[in-house]
């Protein structure tokens, strides 16, 4: 029996959400239902929202959330009814070649959910008031006060732990700080250049903090996010409207650049100018999504001549079921900085004016939260 449930629905690119009651389909095999506590505005979903990234709709957006489990499908063994949980927006089989090897963000049974936004079995667990499948997005929806997905996609928590934290955490925070530490690896006493300082440019400013970095340079367009950026550990900050950023970052580097760049703003030009400013020998690692048309125009000479490397980072490059949990236990410790990432809250009602808020530049990170 299907449960009603207040969802914000994408029908059309370049319009807004549509909140409405959804109907919700039980858990079958392998699934769980998850009642929604607090989840992420994040940028990515606004790629799908402006028709950069193509789904099909009509579907329920959000990635990044938290909640309680509410009803388990036969089978489910890793979480039970009550237990609080992180959403996992990358799920993985746990077998393919690439969950064995430590990279389950590569798995095949992820990558489908993503550009499907179907369940595994090729079918939905959301219908509209006329009946109409809408599509999952990266499989959790957290958009959606209640969702249905795989025991994939969730990672259970302790309970005392904040849900608006486990939220964070979930995307923002274990792609930034995991792009540092897993993908980069940044070394002590290096150099950082970070283009993008939202969500996720924080958490790598903070995260090349935590590694040890001397000197971190923040880059981005709103001046406002200069403090932000400072509060989680940036020496210096470039202001993109001032000037070629590139040359400000050389210049505060002594003409060489920096040894690690990291692009998480999402396009092809900030693709270009991470890489342009990495010195010889550095390397620039590419975080933000950016439209699937997008190209750069890459240097290849420097690849050679520069020895530079160039990478990308998708989740942070991290095995999430087992990360998750150790960002929980480096914010419990007073590592990780959580709370300072929160600018503003608003209701299921109040998603299309926290997405417009997130394009003025007025936010580090905002919370949908649920009664």
């Amino acid at each position: 029996m299907s449960t009603l449930a207040p969802a914000a629905v994408l029908y059309e690119a370049k319009k807004p959400l549509r909140v409405e009651e959804v109907k919700v389909l039980p858990p079958q095999a392998g699934e769980v239902t998850v009642r929604m506590k607090a989840a992420g505005v994040c940028h990515s979903d606004l790629h799908v929202m402006k028709g950069d990234l193509s789904m099909p709709m009509p579907i329920i957006l959000g990635h990044e959330g938290s909640g309680v489990i509410e009803a388990i499908g036969e089978g489910v063994t890793s979480v039970e009814v009550g237990d609080h949980v992180i959403l996992v927006w990358r799920g993985s089989c746990g077998k393919c070649e690439y969950c064995s090897s430590g990279r389950p963000a590569l798995c095949d049974m992820g990558t489908a959910m993503r550009f499907t936004g179907l369940m595994p079995d090729g079918t939905t667990r959301f219908q509209n008031s006329a009946g109409e499948s809408i599509r999952h997005y990266a499989g959790v929806s957290a958009f959606s006060s209640l969702a249905t997905m795989p025991q994939a996609s969730v990672v259970k928590i302790p309970k005392e732990f904040s849900f608006e934290k486990a939220a964070l955490i979930g995307c923002g925070v274990i792609t930034g700080v995991g792009a540092v530490e897993k993908a980069a690896r940044v070394q002590p006493n290096s150099t950082v250049a970070v283009i993008g300082c939202g969500g996720i440019g924080l958490n790598i400013v903070q995260g090349a903090r935590m590694a040890g970095a001397r000197q971190i340079i923040a880059v981005d367009k709103f001046s406002r996010k200069e403090a932000d950026a400072r509060q989680f550990g940036a020496t210096d900050y470039v202001d993109v409207n001032a000037g070629d950023p590139v040359q400000a970052i050389k210049d505060l580097t002594d003409g060489k650049g920096v040894d690690y760049a990291f692009e998480a703003y999402g396009s092809g030009k900030t693709a270009e100018q991470a890489f342009d400013a990495t010195k010889k020998g550095g390397m620039c690692v590419m975080v933000g999504i950016t439209s699937a048309a997008d190209r750069a125009s890459i240097n290849v000479n420097q690849l050679v001549y520069a020895e530079k490397t160039l990478r990308g980072s998708l989740y942070g490059s991290t095995q999430p079921r087992k990360d998750l949990l150790l960002l929980i236990a480096m914010h419990q410790s007073g590592r990780l900085m959580l709370d300072e990432l929160v600018t503003k809250r608003y209701p299921l009602e109040g998603i299309n004016e926290a997405y417009a808020a997130l394009q003025r530049g007025e936010v580090a990170r905002s919370l949908i939260v649920f009664e």
